[in-house]
This record gives structure tokens, C-alpha cells and sequence, in this order.
């Protein structure tokens, strides 16, 4: 992975070795930076690829109107980029991107994959953040027998009791170097604190910032 700090996008991949195709086009995946959902796929040239590093946004060659295009340059969605991968064989390209207004698709859909057989679904994403978009459906669509209905009903003293007695659970089965049991106790603490985000309507994506910017 080659970093795209301000500054340093133009030095930021090598786009020399990169390996074009007969027609001078590499394919590009946009991928949401913070929790892998795969945005789109669109076509880069050299001058595109070189714009894209040069201004932090993406860029992108239209087959069907033989231009460059800017992502977002009419909708205001635009792509900024926080890193870009090559394959094995340079001939594809990986980059992860800042959806502004998390609308990539020309749909209005976040994503351009969206579709199974016919239906408009979420795109995946990594597994916090499918569990969390369940109990916010749950929040914003309760039902008689779910768990997290129930639990986000009863507010912060339930909540908050359950992450208080589910964090003691985590620490004695670290205690008892359990690896299942570490496991699954972990996943219960990890549960109960997206319902309390969900409750308290802040977004996993937040928190997913915040984990970004210490990392950095």
C-alpha cells in the first residue's frame, strides 16, 4: 500500500510499472476506506491515474465519452483518496477512498453492486459494520421478538448494565485463557456496545475514524 498524504500523491505509485491494457486503461475498484465495502469499478489511464495522485480525488476514463471525468465534480460526491494498491501483476488497481455523501452509485445507491438477482440490497461491508446496520433496523424497525428491540427499548440502564456485566464476563475469560470463550465473550461485548451507539445514534464509521486517526 503507497500512502497519499498531502504532498506526496504524485510520488505515491509508480505509474511507469503500472500495466496497461491494449486500449492504455487499468481497472480500478473504489473500496470505502473504513470498512471495505466495495464501492465501484471504473477505468484509469496514465492521465487519470496521474490526476488522481496529484490532487487527492479520483479520476477516471470514460470508454463511452473518451474523456477524463472528476468522481463527483457534478453531484458533489467526490472520492477522497486515502491509499492505492497495484496487484501482483500491475495490471489492477485497489483504492481506498472517503465517500463524500456516501452515494458512489449514479443511482443514488452507495455502491454501483447493490443488486442480487434483481433486488436493491446493502452492499457488504466487514462484519461490525453489517451487525451494527442490523440493530439499526431494529431500532428504526422494531419488532415484537427481537432481543435488540427489546433492549433499545428499555434505554441506557438496561444497556449500559449489559456492557458493565459483559465486560466482567471478558475478563474472567481471559482469566481462564479460553480461546473460544474469549471469543465468544468479546463478541458480546462488541454487540452490546453497536447497541449503544445505535441507541445513542452515533455511527460506527465515528468510531472507525477515530481508530484511524490514532493509528495514524
Amino acid at each position: 500500500m503507497f500512502s497519499t498524504e498531502p504532498n506526496s500523491l504524485r510520488y505515491a505509485i509508480p505509474v511507469e510499472k503500472i500495466r496497461y491494457d491494449e486500449r492504455g486503461l487499468v481497472a480500478a475498484i473504489v473500496q470505502d476506506y473504513l470498512d471495505g465495502t466495495v464501492l465501484m469499478m471504473a477505468w484509469m489511464n496514465r492521465e487519470s491515474l496521474q490526476k488522481t495522485l496529484e490532487t487527492g480525488e479520483t479520476w477516471f476514463w470514460s470508454r463511452s465519452r473518451q474523456e477524463l471525468w472528476h468522481k463527483g465534480g457534478t453531484s458533489g460526491h467526490i472520492q477522497k483518496v486515502q491509499s492505492i494498491r497495484y496487484d501482483c501483476d500491475s495490471d489492477a488497481l485497489l483504492v481506498g477512498v472517503e465517500q463524500i455523501g456516501d452515494i458512489a452509485c449514479h443511482t443514488g445507491e452507495r455502491s454501483c453492486f447493490h443488486q442480487v438477482e434483481g433486488t436493491i440490497t446493502p452492499p457488504p461491508a466487514d462484519t461490525l459494520s453489517q451487525v451494527f446496520q442490523v440493530i439499526c433496523d431494529r431500532r428504526d424497525n422494531p419488532t415484537e421478538n427481537s432481543y435488540t428491540s427489546k433492549l433499545i427499548a428499555c434505554g441506557d440502564n438496561k444497556i449500559l448494565k449489559k456492557i458493565g456485566e459483559e465486560t466482567a464476563e471478558v475478563v474472567m475469560a481471559f482469566k481462564d485463557d479460553e480461546a473460544d470463550a474469549i471469543a465468544g465473550e468479546v463478541a458480546d461485548l462488541l454487540y452490546h456496545t453497536l447497541v449503544a451507539l445505535a441507541h445513542h445514534q452515533i455511527d460506527l464509521k465515528a468510531v472507525y475514524r477515530k481508530l484511524q486517526e490514532r493509528r495514524r
